[in-house]
């Protein structure tokens, strides 16, 4: 039961999905503007797509647990 101060859980995992996705998104707008450098960096280039593909399975986690898949 949650009381007045608490968030329901569903809508606490919604905020992190949503920070999450704002997180994925920064960091792709960073690769791009990383790649459209002449000398840029591969190593951190490799970091950053890295986490970005952390983030994507974080996201995908959140996703499951306030929609899991019905099989009917």
């Amino acid at each position: 039961m949650t009381t007045s101060k608490e968030m329901p859980n569903e809508d606490v995992l919604r905020i992190k999905l949503e920070v999450l996705r704002r997180e994925h998104r920064d960091l792709d707008e960073a690769i791009d503007a990383l790649q459209e450098r002449a000398a840029h960096d591969m190593l951190t280039l490799r970091r950053l797509k890295k986490q970005k593909l952390s983030l994507k399975d974080k996201i995908a986690v959140l996703e499951d647990r306030i929609l899991p898949d019905i099989i009917a």
